[in-house]
């Protein structure tokens, strides 16, 4: 009987299967240490941004009000588009008065609020904690509660609540590129510039949370009461500043005008004449500060 040929059992025809296997895991370190370099690599000289609003909402219980309980409150920290910050933000921690039971609430995901009842005002303190690709460093904020309306005459409702909120942007310098390329095209983030000539991989696309799982507060029960601090509502007091401007150099030109005729006129070395403008204080704001916010950046070094 003739040898059996070893093609047909493909003794010499078999792939080199540990040539193949390097391939692969070549390939596979080389795509983890991409993805590793992403992680630690840092973007020179670029920012992100998040607009934030935290404050208080209380309501006065009426008839139901008593000596030791009379309001019903909610503190809260809310982009300022009312975007889900659990983008950025992995929990809250918010600091009560000693007398609540458990003044140290911890909120775990979003919207980042706690709602409570009493009759005093104090100061609340907000830890904010970051996700892990974000910045390892915690963000501390203060407000003050506040019960009552600023006219102590004026009579309390249960229907118009006392809001007190404060506008703020955390900002990111010099972030991770895993981190940029996760949130830059999340609504609420704001990049406000980018290196000249970075390049940049597209970044994928936007995770879809669930609806039950919503973290945005633009459905939100209090947010008839939220004050708005759009950009829109920025350009329409920019505008009105400028017919502040353009009404007053109206009024310089007529002023002028009428004094052309005087046989002496104010003149510099050149001959010309002279029209000081002074520009009103909301002209000068900056861009996206619409009620003299502060801007809190954080260090990622």
């Amino acid at each position: 009987m003739p040898p059996t040929s070893p093609k047909k059992h493909g003794g010499e025809q078999q792939p080199d299967t540990n040539s193949g296997q390097k391939s692969q895991r070549s390939k596979a370190a080389r795509v983890s240490d991409d993805a590793a370099d992403k992680k630690t690599r840092r973007l020179k000289d670029a920012e992100i941004s998040f607009p934030i609003v935290y404050g208080t909402i209380s309501f006065w219980l009426g008839k139901k009000a008593s000596e030791f309980n009379s309001h019903k409150w909610t503190v809260y920290v809310r982009s300022a588009t009312n975007e889900d910050l659990s983008v950025i933000i992995k929990r809250a921690v918010f600091q009560l008065h000693p007398s609540f039971n458990n003044p140290t609430r911890v909120v775990e995901s979003a919207p980042f609020e706690l709602s409570e009842s009493g009759w005093g005002e104090f100061e609340i303190a907000i830890t904010l904690f970051f996700h892990n690709d974000v910045c390892d460093k915690q963000l501390d904020l203060y407000h003050q509660l506040k019960l009552y309306p600023e006219d102590d005459n004026g009579p309390q409702s249960t229907k118009k609540p006392v809001v007190v909120e404060t506008y703020d942007e955390i900002v990111f310098s010099e972030p991770t590129e895993a981190f940029f390329l996760r949130v830059q095209n999340h609504p609420a983030a704001f990049v406000p510039r980018l290196p000249a000539g970075l390049n940049l991989p597209l970044p994928g696309p936007i995770e879809h949370v669930n609806e039950k799982k919503r973290g945005d507060t633009k459905d939100h029960p209090l947010s008839q009461w939220f004050m708005n601090f759009s950009e829109a509502d920025e350009l329409l007091k920019l505008a009105a500043a400028r017919q502040q401007v353009q009404a007053h150099i109206v009024k310089l030109r007529r002023q002028l005008s009428m004094i052309d005729g005087l046989p002496q006129q104010s003149k510099t070395a050149s001959g010309d004449l002279v029209a000081r403008v002074t520009w009103p204080t909301c002209a000068k704001q900056r861009r996206r500060s619409p009620s003299h916010p502060t801007t809190t950046e954080i260090a990622l070094f």
